[in-house]
């Protein structure tokens, strides 16, 4: 590392190495082209990433060398396939990583928790824990893929999303009917979904189930597209149980997206 690529910032109140400096802004850069939408020119990238053209030249050079960014035939930059598997690895990791919470809030409320991402146009279930005090439980499989506009958790991530996008996902998975209680129309599930960011959650109201119940709310300031939830029959899953369930499962969410985030330095 030469002198001069470790005073092209000023020197935080923490010294780093010229190493880990360089550690640092390689991940800037990786971020900032998934800010992008994985697609970035290098003059871009530099004004996005705030770092002089020379120094983003040296460091996307490196990481094109060991595959996580590429370079397209239209000389700009990609995310490379690499990152694939370390993104598959810890997708996997969420449920683990959430364990411990999603333990304590299904002790809290007596009901089974859940923990769903969006993938693509699908809700995906990447973590689940059962109470162990009511002989009739909610179960739902780990790695279970459903549409998201019959699901509390869909609902609750897809509050957060812009309308033109909800309505552009809507036509390409369309809005089969789970149950008689579905919505179906664009229009109906907007308006659900203002509802959902009025109240600060979302309701799945036996539309993926007939019977069952589920309240869910989005993990906010995560990586990823997630929600949590809480589910049972609807003889136990009251409007009372839904007023005492918020609170814990809004704490549980924002527990879950510190352990993702990880420790600020």
């Amino acid at each position: 590392m030469s002198t001069d690529e470790t005073t092209l910032a000023p020197v935080p109140a923490t010294p780093r190495t010229g190493g880990v400096q360089s550690l640092e802004r390689a991940f800037a850069i990786l971020e900032t082209m998934a800010d992008a939408g994985g697609v970035i020119s290098l003059s871009q990238l530099a004004n996005d990433a705030d770092l002089p053209l020379p120094t983003i030249h040296r460091l996307v050079r490196t990481l094109v060398d060991l595959g996580y960014v590429r370079q397209e035939a239209s000389r700009q930059y990609s995310l490379g396939p690499r990152l694939i598997r370390l993104g598959e690895t810890t997708s996997r990791m969420l449920g683990r990583w959430a364990r411990p919470h999603m333990e304590r809030l299904a002790h809290e409320l007596g009901e089974s928790v859940n923990l769903a991402m969006l993938d693509g146009d699908q809700i995906v279930y990447v973590g689940q824990v059962m109470a162990s005090r009511n002989s009739m439980r909610m179960f739902t499989e780990v790695g279970r893929r459903v549409l998201p506009h019959s699901t509390g958790v869909g609902k609750a991530i897809m509050a957060d999303l812009d309308p033109a996008d909800v309505r552009a996902l809507l036509a390409r998975t369309g809005m089969p009917a789970r149950t008689e209680h579905t919505l179906t129309t664009p229009e109906d599930f907007l308006a659900e979904l203002e509802r959902t960011r009025q109240r600060g959650y979302a309701l799945d109201e036996g539309e993926q189930e007939v019977g069952v119940r589920c309240v869910a709310v989005a993990v906010p300031d995560a990586p990823q597209l997630l929600a949590l939830s809480v589910s049972g029959p609807v003889t136990r899953v009251t409007d009372e149980f839904v007023a005492r369930a918020t609170g814990p499962l809004h704490r549980a969410a924002t527990a879950i997206s510190g352990e993702m985030r990880g420790p600020r330095g």
